[in-house]
């Protein structure tokens, strides 16, 4: 019985080095890619096997940032948990499990999807793991702006996978993902912001103060509600997504809003919480638009 307890402990730091939550979110996002690119639904190889290789992907990178990050995460209270901090797990195990895993779903994408579905999350998982955790996010506060690019691949990447090319619909996808990528990492940052600072981190809270931070979210939110509304310009969406993204959005500025102008202790983690919705609430419309606005008259 012992044993079998070890174990699973064991299986569930490999599954926290993994960054479930995030993982679980571009996942989400692929698989919505995947039945936005088809009028009825994606292939079913496809499907399986691009979310499994999107998944071992994303899970590899996230534990390589994980490996990166170790020294940061130690001086953050909502990092300090973390497996490789705590010693739960070393870093000979983290390196081999975060290479195997990475090179089964290079593998699984390449053979049993499409060899330009593999590349494009290669390219993804280096932009992350690599250009941002290794360089940018020491480099510069905008760090998440650029960095933002590697994390606004998923639904071009479930596209790619259900249809082997790259279409316009799906770069509207990542510019939305990529604009919403700032005012949602920004609103964390403001409320860790001594933790950054403590860390050594040239989050943009810490270089350029709170209150600048609290414009600069305000102003991206803006911009996101420009940039969610080019899928019913271009007849891409219709009224069922509008109607979400409406409704959304104004949830979404109100709590910019009132972050620049009527802040209060808790509200920058109440938007960042809300941002995490937000992003799965318009993928959800867009996708029940997609399904359902053909019946609408």
């Amino acid at each position: 019985m012992s044993s079998v307890v070890e174990r699973t402990s064991v299986l569930h730091e490999y599954y926290e080095l993994c960054k479930p939550r995030v993982v679980m979110l571009i996942v989400f996002t692929a698989i919505i890619g995947m039945f936005l690119a088809v009028p009825l639904l994606p292939p079913l190889a496809a499907l399986v096997w691009g979310t499994l290789g999107i998944t071992l992907q994303a899970a590899s990178a996230a534990a390589i940032n994980q490996i990166i990050d170790r020294g940061i995460d130690a001086n953050m209270a909502r990092t300090c948990g973390r497996p490789l901090v705590t010693g739960r797990l070393g870093m000979t195990e983290s390196i081999a499990f975060a290479t195997v895993i990475g090179l089964a779903g290079f593998v699984v994408l390449w053979f049993l999807v499409n060899p330009l579905t593999a590349l494009l999350t290669q390219f993804a998982l280096v932009g992350y793991a690599g250009i941002y955790t290794l360089f940018l996010k020491r480099a510069t506060p905008q760090n998440i702006v650029i960095g933002g690019a590697a994390g606004a691949a998923p639904p071009v990447l479930g596209w790619v996978a259900a249809t082997g090319h790259v279409h316009p619909h799906a770069l509207i996808l990542f510019l939305i993902i990529f604009i919403w990528t700032p005012p949602h990492f920004w609103a964390l940052a403001i409320e860790r912001r001594d933790e950054y600072a403590k860390a050594g981190v040239p989050m943009l809270p810490v270089t350029h103060g709170i209150e600048y931070t609290k414009t600069q979210v305000l102003l991206y939110t803006i911009l996101l509600v420009l940039v969610t509304t080019l899928p019913v310009l271009i007849g891409m969406s219709g009224l069922i997504y509008l109607a979400g993204s409406v409704v959304l959005n104004f949830v979404f500025m109100r709590y910019a809003i009132l972050m620049k102008f009527a802040p209060r202790p808790g509200l920058p983690m109440k938007t960042f919480g809300y941002s995490i919705v937000y992003l799965m609430g318009i993928f959800t419309a867009l996708l029940l638009d997609h399904y359902l606005s053909p019946f609408i008259p």
